[in-house]
């Protein structure tokens, strides 16, 4: 499956900055002055994971290949973007258009970089991009809600677009819709409130390691969990290294792990997603699923004849795997299961599918 995520914030807080790092280019115009992003920049980015080299490294294969996740480089939004201000309607389409919304947030004081703001304030600068996107909301709700249109929208999504029309006109928590209803169901609704959120807050070399007073306040607000401290030009700066040099640097200033690690692991977290292999002499090969997905519908990832086709998944956990050696050995020593429709696949599974054409 593929994964978009949505960078968004204010102008000049990093975003394209931070794009560029994830995406190893220079793809985005970063510039010292609003909207030098318009349309939206796109870049694909192989997903890191230990475990595939051992995996090719035990079947020996010709081939390794990561799966991917996709970053949107989103123009800044301001005070207004959901009446059309700063071309803020079209940037907003663009955000229904994401998985998931990377929230860029300027926690670094800098008289050189312009900000839009008079004040440098990562909670209310939150608050400005949540509001104009629930504004959004709101619009397109009251549209879709108006009788000649309610008849086109089935009873699942009318139920969503009701609750959500309420909690942002009454000001209640959007949260209590994300656990009545399954992702993909939200999705469907094309509300931007409603979609998961990353926090990343962007500050200076000197604030990389421990935070600072912006992003301690924000995280007393916000908490840990979904939130990220970067500083998007040291992630440039690692980027350009070489592989030796990355790592003398990131021990030097104290970095065990770069941003776009971080990010990829708590993305795949507020997704709920998880990653199975195949593997054997042609290829080792990571596939993204849904958690608690079954076996046929992780096939289908491969091709949509495995699942109309699927008869079993031969299984062996990764572990099992690398420490039998691979295949043969796994299934000599017990650790290979053939597992049917209704098995849920787990995150690290190595697979191979039998199935009928």
């Amino acid at each position: 499956m593929s994964l978009k995520c949505g960078i968004v914030g204010l102008p000049n807080v990093g975003k394209s900055t931070l794009f560029n790092a994830l995406t190893n280019s220079n793809k985005a115009q970063a510039a010292n002055f609003p909207f030098c992003t318009i349309d939206p920049n796109v870049g694909v980015v192989p997903v890191p994971d230990k475990r595939l080299d051992n995996l090719a490294r035990v079947s020996n294969s010709k081939k390794v290949i990561n799966t991917t996740i996709s970053f949107v480089d989103i123009a800044g939004l301001v005070k207004g973007a959901s009446k059309g201000e700063g071309l803020g309607n079209k940037f907003l389409s663009h955000i229904r258009e994401v998985d998931a919304i990377i929230h860029m947030i300027r926690c670094f004081d800098s008289d050189d970089i312009q900000n839009v703001n008079p004040s440098v304030d990562p909670i209310r600068d939150l608050e400005i991009i949540e509001t104009e996107m629930m504004l959004a909301d709101l619009e397109s709700i009251q549209k879709r809600l108006e009788k000649n249109n309610k008849k086109n929208v089935d009873e699942e999504q009318l139920k969503i677009l009701e609750i959500a029309q309420d909690c942002i006109s009454n000001d209640k928590n959007l949260s209590i819709i994300s656990d009545q209803f399954e992702k993909k169901i939200l999705n469907q609704s094309g509300l931007l409130s409603v979609k998961p959120k990353i926090f990343v807050c962007n500050v200076d070399e000197q604030s990389v390691k421990s935070g600072n007073d912006y992003t301690k306040n924000f995280i007393n607000r916000f908490g840990e969990e979904n939130t990220l401290v970067i500083s998007a030009d040291i992630e440039n700066q690692i980027n350009e290294l070489e592989k030796e040099e990355r790592k003398n640097y990131m021990e030097m200033i104290g970095l065990k792990e770069t941003g776009l690690n971080i990010l990829i692991q708590k993305g795949y977290k507020i997704l709920e997603l998880d990653t199975y292999f195949t593997s054997g002499i042609e290829e080792t090969r990571a596939w993204t699923i849904q958690k608690n997905c079954t076996a046929p519908k992780a096939a289908s990832e491969i091709h949509t004849d495995f699942e109309k086709g699927f008869i079993r998944a031969e299984t062996i956990s990764y572990e099992d795997f690398v420490s039998n050696n691979g295949w043969v050995n796994s299934k000599t020593n017990g650790k290979m299961r053939l597992e049917g429709k209704d098995y849920i696949v787990k995150d690290g599974d190595v697979l191979n599918f039998r199935f009928n054409t």
